[in-house]
Formats: C-alpha cells, structure tokens, sequence
C-alpha cells in the first residue's frame, strides 16, 4: 500500500507559506548552507518532541503500550521511506546512521565479501569523501583497485570491463551541483553484471527517484539533508543483494538465536540494524515525510532553479568571478579572484550570511578543478530574493574590505 504520494495533483507550493513552517529563520539572518544541513519544519521539531516529552520507549523490545506504539510507528516510517523512493519492499529500508554509514556498510558487508585481487571499482571524480573513502578502504583490504571515471558517459563505455565488480556515482554533486544520467549509467553497468551504487546526500531533496525504474542497486541519504533529523540515514539495497550480504555489527536484535558457538542472524530488514536505533530521529523523519507529501515538490524544484538563476546572474555582476557549478542548480559554487574563500565566509558570517566554503569534503574534485576551495550558495525552496539580495550586498561589503 502506498502511504504516501508525492505526485498527486491535489498539491500546491506557496514559497511564503512554505517558508513559514520553518522556525529557524528569522529577518536577522540568510541561511544558504542547506548542502551542508537542511533547516527543520516545524512538523519534524513537534514530533520529536513529543516522542521525548510524552512517548519515552524502546522499539521491537517490551511490550507495553507505549514500546508497541514506537514499533508501530519506526515500520511505519520505514513504509514512508519505501514509498518515497519507490522501493518494491520496506525490508529493503535500511536505518543507519547516515549516508557514510550506509555506503560504508556496502562496502564492508558486500563488497570486500565478493572482491578478488585485480577486481575493479569505478568511482566518479565528483564524489564527496563518504563515496569514495570506503571503496578505497575495502580495495586495500582486498587487492581490487579504484579506477576513477570524469562521470563521462562515453569514458565510463571504455573503463568498464569484466573486471568491474562496482559502479559508485552521486545523484548530485556537492560542488558542481551537476546530475549525472544514472538511467544510462545503470544500463551500462548492468550490462557487465555490475552493481550500481548511488549517494543521494544531495540529490534527494531536489530530485526525488524512483529506485526500480533506474534499476539502481544501493542507495544511500541522510534524513537531515532532507529536513529531516541529524544522525539518521537510509540505505535502499535490492533484496536479492542484502540477503546474500554478511552482517555490518553484532548486537540486540539483529539475531534469531545465539549461542558461545555461532549465531543466527534475523531477517532482512534487521540484520543490519544492531543495537537500539534511533527512535526520535526515525518518528521525525516519518513526520517531515508526511508534512512533505502536503507540497507539490517538482514545483517548490522549479521555484528554487529560478531562485539560482536569479543568484548567479547577480553574481557575475561581480568582477573576477569564477563559478565550478552548472547552469540551473540550486548550488552555486564560485571564487573571487585574489580574495580567499574563507577571508569572505569570515565576513558574510559576520554579516549573519551563512554559506559554505573550503574543499566541500571532495579534495580529489578540487584537485581537478584547479582550486583549493571554494565558496559555496545553496539554495532551497524556503529561501527567497530577499536572501539572495542580502547576500550580494554582504559580498559587495566583503569585497570592500578586502581589495
């Protein structure tokens, strides 16, 4: 049964309405950091309360009232989860602890168990750390190699082989804010018997997608990049993988039985989920789904692209502007010429400017790009011209003091 959908034409998006659900903003400040966190709606900030004020138990452990009713409500926001990005069953939701955990635990629990020396991972120059870390940690455990791919289409055609075991790609880039085609990279990795792992951190929020129309094997967010809580992620797998994969860590309730001698581990979906989860974030993260489903998101989408559109055409008012990110995103990377990245973040900060600056957690990209950090705008559907407008008078004010 789907809970929730997030086409239905009953939505709307009102950018001050949507706005206004959001208590962290104020007409102090500009909050253009969401790549890094998202803000919270209301919606999440009450549901977490109210799970810690009044509804205090342990999940799939006691019986009484209250520990049934956080056990009702984690499967239910697993179901949400499932539905979101179309998976064919909520046993292929993964809890963890955020998208570094959830691609380190595919590269531990499958990955190293099938990897002989020689084999290769292809891994795109845009990843952040989170998806390319792991792969090189489990090619040092196993002899495989990383071969890294430009995220080319054609380059990815000539690296690929029956050697390649793994294909690791974004769904949107952190730096450049560039989405790759994952529909024909699937079916290039897919024809060599690959698997295909995606990092959606970034490209979840602005691109919703459907799992088993791209054929996509693991996939992996962080719920509070999606207004969502801190300290809780998602790793979709298709079934027929996470049943072959060994277990990540050992503990409560990922078990049958156990014995001095061996242990039987539990079903999908709690083999991967030791120990007590994170029962406030996971009823949050329910609430923000469902407070999301009330929005017609590929509006509030075209309405953040617009957003940017206007940002970077009143950047490149700027003289010695340089930008890293594509056309039409809602992250816009840049520098100034002679002026350091981080001499301007100091001073938008002090102008109650939040932004990002540095190397984005993506030092091989950086290298590529010629640069050793950049500053970063990211823009989503509860900013408005305000902000932007804001924020270039803060920059103007910066550039003074600097030059």
């Amino acid at each position: 049964m789907v809970l929730l959908d997030l086409n239905s034409h009953n939505k709307h998006y009102n950018p001050e309405k949507f706005r206004s659900n959001f208590p962290a903003i104020n007409d102090q400040s500009v909050y253009l950091d969401s790549a890094a966190t998202a803000l919270k709606p209301q919606a999440m900030i009450a549901a977490t309360h109210e799970y810690y004020a009044h509804s205090t138990a342990t999940a799939q452990r006691s019986l009484h009232h209250d520990a049934l009713q956080v056990t009702a409500s984690i499967d239910k926001a697993r179901q949400y989860v499932a539905d979101f990005i179309h998976a064919n069953d909520n046993s292929e939701i993964i809890w963890t602890r955020g998208t570094t955990e959830s691609i380190n635990i595919v590269a531990q629990s499958y990955a190293r168990t099938i990897l002989k020396p020689n084999d290769e991972i292809i891994v795109s120059e845009l990843e952040h750390h989170s998806n390319l870390l792991p792969w090189l940690i489990v090619a040092q455990q196993t002899g495989a190699k990383v071969i890294k791919w430009s995220s080319n289409i054609d380059e990815l055609s000539a690296l690929i082989s029956s050697r390649t075991k793994i294909v690791a790609i974004t769904q949107m880039s952190n730096v450049t804010g560039f989405c790759p085609d994952l529909a024909t990279i699937s079916q290039i990795t897919h024809q060599y018997n690959a698997v295909l792992v995606v990092d959606g951190a970034q490209g979840i929020v602005h691109h919703c997608l459907d799992v088993k129309q791209l054929d996509i094997d693991f996939y992996a967010f962080s719920a509070h990049k999606l207004y969502g809580p801190t300290g809780l992620g998602v790793l979709y797998g298709k079934q027929l993988l996470l049943k072959q994969m060994s277990v990540w860590q050992g503990g409560g309730k990922m078990l049958k039985t156990a014995s001095f001698s061996d242990f039987q581990p539990a079903d999908l979906p709690y083999k991967f989920e030791a120990g007590t989860p994170n029962i406030a974030g996971i009823i949050g993260f329910a609430a923000t789904l469902d407070w999301l489903r009330n929005w017609d998101v590929k509006q509030a989408d075209r309405y953040t692209e617009q957003l940017a559109n206007y940002t970077k055409s009143q950047l490149m008012k700027i003289t010695d502007i340089e930008f890293y990110s594509v056309d039409n995103s809602p992250i816009i990377s840049f520098n100034i010429k002679n002026i350091h990245h981080n001499d301007l973040a100091i001073l938008l900060g002090e102008q109650k400017i939040a932004i990002r600056t540095g190397e984005l957690c993506a030092q091989p990209l950086m290298q590529k790009l010629g640069c050793h950090g950049v500053i970063r705008i990211s823009l989503m559907p509860y900013n408005n011209q305000q902000d932007v407008d804001k924020l270039i008078e803060a920059i103007q004010n910066a550039i003074a003091i600097l030059t």
